[in-house]
């Protein structure tokens, strides 16, 4: 294969190696530049000679400055580099960029539930909220049960679920940030795909008691019912069996429910996607990330949804986000959102820095500045609607900001949290990632990771970097698999393989 580099930028003095194992000394590239080191793939080659303390840049953004002269040729890699500081949030472009009316994307519809509230699930599942990680054991067990004994009666149910977490007591309950788990697993406990069945098990002597975590008016019960809660701790309970047959009991009249529903057509509009990168690479901003932006504008302009999150993987493309607000007020929104969690990883004695891994290191990027603008691709260009606090729910349609950490599983469950029915994951390194609540879609970066994978990965955008596919070719075959997916046709990887990752609640506030 004759060598292969690419660039993001006319104004970038470095470029990555494509090739498959690397590219070594002495490789010519048409161009007439000679490799000095051997460079594996995904990593940067300097393309001019870059002076001590010059910029280098890629996607035409200065991602670091040389901490000594760098000749043609070589290897740029994290040990070459001092990282540029935080973009201030003062003095932000507030809502600036020209906003050109987005054509309408008419005539795309996917088979999906309806539900009371005017949301729309992917999926049909009943959920079991839990108010405390001491009754995840008997959940689980329960589960199992109910999977064996009732959901066969139910062909209609998808699946059963346990929300399971760690949160609910020996923490301090009443500190102001934890409202943050707290409406999280409340947002959760409402998400379209558990079609407005809510079914309550807690311990009874927890913190989190279900009247807090869903007080009145938080969701919405049948007519004449009152929330359905089975306390383990309840007199009624003579033993381990009793607790777990009065758990089927009330399962049984959710699945009930829940199987005389039927999918309907919907519009592509109903979709309210999570779209997210983990296991990055140098790739993630050439391919997968790229082709996930063209379907973020696809599915805005067809009136759908979008959620782009992790706070720490933005954070450094801060100015082009409040640039893109549709308001001021939704770009100072954002400022605030970065603002608070600047000051929470400075209470822990960490910054941004400490967000890039070891794999996406040996994947390419050298710091969270080169990831970061590699990240914000996902999001598409449309404008940014709507912003999103920690665990709050979506109320509104188009592209929003939905503050999370990056942490993978915290991520994904605080999307949920804001009302996810479908998830979109892009990956460079390979991970397993899935959810039981939602449909995970995952893209690889590369043709070597989609086919060594070729059964955990849903769709290969490394062929755009082959030459085999365009970013637009790519983004279209994904937003049709969306709505193949959505619509039950078509099953994901993940829930092929019921690959489930633990929901994890993010909770800044004291533990006791």
């Amino acid at each position: 294969m004759k060598p292969l580099v690419i660039r993001m930028h006319a104004g970038d003095n470095v470029a990555i190696v494509a090739n498959d194992g690397g590219l070594v000394a002495g490789t010519l590239l048409a161009e007439g530049l000679t490799f000095l080191d051997r460079v594996p793939q995904g990593h940067k080659v300097a393309l001019c000679d870059i002076a001590k303390d010059a910029a280098v840049v890629r996607y035409n953004v200065p991602i670091g400055y040389a901490v000594k002269d760098i000749a043609a040729g070589s290897w740029v890699h994290e040990r070459l580099l001092h990282m540029p500081a935080a973009r201030s949030l003062n003095d932000l472009p507030m809502a600036t960029a020209k906003q050109t009316p987005l054509e309408p994307l008419e005539g795309y519809a996917f088979q999906g539930y309806r539900n009371s509230d005017g949301s729309v699930g992917t999926r049909n599942i009943l959920a079991i909220t839990t108010t405390v990680q001491c009754v995840a054991g008997v959940v689980a067990f329960a589960v199992q049960r109910i999977k064996a004994e009732l959901l066969p009666r139910f062909p209609h149910v998808d699946d059963v679920v346990g929300l399971e977490h760690s949160y609910g007591c020996g923490v301090a309950i009443d500190a102001p940030d934890a409202i943050i788990p707290i409406r999280t697993l409340r947002n959760i406990s409402r998400n379209p795909n558990f079609g407005g069945e809510v079914m309550v098990v807690s311990l009874g002597c927890e913190k989190l008691q279900p009247e807090r975590l869903l007080p009145p008016g938080s969701i919405e019960l049948k007519s004449g019912e009152a929330l359905d809660v089975v306390c383990l701790q309840a007199e009624a309970h003579v033993g381990f069996m009793s607790m777990v047959d009065s758990i089927l009991a009330s399962a049984e009249k959710h699945l009930e429910r829940l199987n005389a529903r039927r999918r309907e057509t919907v519009p592509a509009s109903e979709l309210l996607v999570g779209v997210q990168c983990g296991g990055s690479d140098a790739f993630s901003g050439v391919t997968a990330n790229p082709a996930v932006g063209f379907c973020t504008d696809l599915l805005v302009r067809a009136g759908a949804t979008v959620l782009f999150s992790e706070t720490t993987e933005v954070r450094d493309a801060v100015d082009q986000m409040t640039a893109r607000a549709t308001t001021p007020e939704v770009a100072q929104a954002m400022a605030r959102e970065m603002a608070w969690y600047d000051a929470y990883l400075g209470r822990g004695s960490a910054d941004r820095s400490a967000n890039t891994t070891p794999g996406n290191k040996a994947g390419g990027l050298s710091n969270i500045v080169e990831k970061a603008m590699g990240s914000i691709i996902k999001s598409g260009t449309v404008p940014i609607s709507a912003v999103l606090s920690p665990g709050e729910k979506a109320s509104s349609k188009g592209l929003i900001y939905a503050a999370t950490p990056a942490s993978d599983f915290i991520c994904g469950t605080l999307q949920l949290a804001a009302g996810m029915n479908m998830h979109v994951f892009t990956t460079g390194r390979g991970t397993p990632y899935g959810l039981a609540e939602c449909p995970v879609i995952k893209v690889a970066t590369r043709t070597d990771l989609a086919t060594r994978w070729h059964d955990l990965m849903d769709l290969n955008a490394g062929r755009i970097a082959d030459g085999q596919a365009t970013i637009a070719d790519v983004g279209w075959e994904l937003f049709h698999l969306m709505l193949s997916v959505a619509s039950g046709e078509k099953r994901s990887w993940a829930e092929h393989w019921k690959l489930h990752n633990a929901l994890v609640l993010f909770n800044p506030a004291p533990i006791t």
